[in-house]
């Protein structure tokens, strides 16, 4: 099955490892490879010779520019940040919705549902402040949009190489206060290989067994 996938906000730091991993499928496991960013030069140092990978330059909140752009895609992947990430959500949810694609994945933040209990808990809100709002105002937007969605709630980030993560889904306490970057990086790619994994789920992700009140970096 011919499968276009189309990420946003490319030169982020997950998705930029994910692309990397991509980026050798193409031509085989993935026809097209599309990466949307609004500074190209942040791609410094990938391979983005192959004819099936494509960079555009956009903002995510010039809808109709957006919608173009997704014309033929078979899945969006979105690793966006910002005060007004609710208002980028929007505009990716109607781009999809005028260009008929339903499969997102969408990178949240642990936090956003008050889901995370005790001494972490507090100190997440803390740190995130305003940002944790943004997150939570993007997550309502997707939940909202009936889109064939994965939400993703990582931990706090670090850059051990190891895949290593378990998770929780809506509803449930969070456990764990980091991730690694690989290991988020890990799930997206399962799902874009196979997009019918955890459709309609917001999934918390965390290394297992580092519990406590805050990453080992911050005690």
């Amino acid at each position: 099955m011919t499968k276009n996938v189309l990420i946003l906000g490319a030169s982020g730091s997950i998705a930029r490892i994910v692309v990397q991993h991509l980026l050798a499928q193409v031509g085989s496991d993935i026809t097209k490879l599309t990466l949307l960013v609004r500074h190209p030069q942040k791609l410094a140092g990938l391979d983005l010779t192959n004819p099936g990978v494509q960079v555009v330059q956009a903002d995510v909140l010039d809808t109709d520019h957006l919608a173009t752009i997704m014309a033929g895609q078979s899945l969006v992947y979105g690793n966006l940040y910002g005060a007004d990430l609710g208002q980028q959500a929007a505009s990716v949810v109607k781009a999809m919705q005028q260009a008929q694609v339903r499969r997102l994945i969408w990178i949240s933040a642990n936090g956003v549902y008050g889901e995370i209990p005790g001494a972490y808990g507090r100190w997440n809100q803390e740190m995130l402040g305003s940002t944790l709002t943004a997150y939570a105002d993007a997550t309502r937007v997707v939940e909202a949009s009936q889109l064939d969605y994965t939400l993703i709630r990582p931990a706090w980030f670090q850059d051990e190489p190891e895949v290593d993560y378990e998770m929780t889904f809506k509803g449930e306490a969070f456990k764990g206060t980091e991730i690694s970057r690989q290991s988020v990086a890990d799930l997206v790619e399962k799902l874009i290989h196979d997009p019918e994994q955890l459709i309609g789920e917001s999934v918390g992700i965390s290394k297992p067994n580092t519990e406590g009140p805050a990453p080992r970096w911050y005690r």
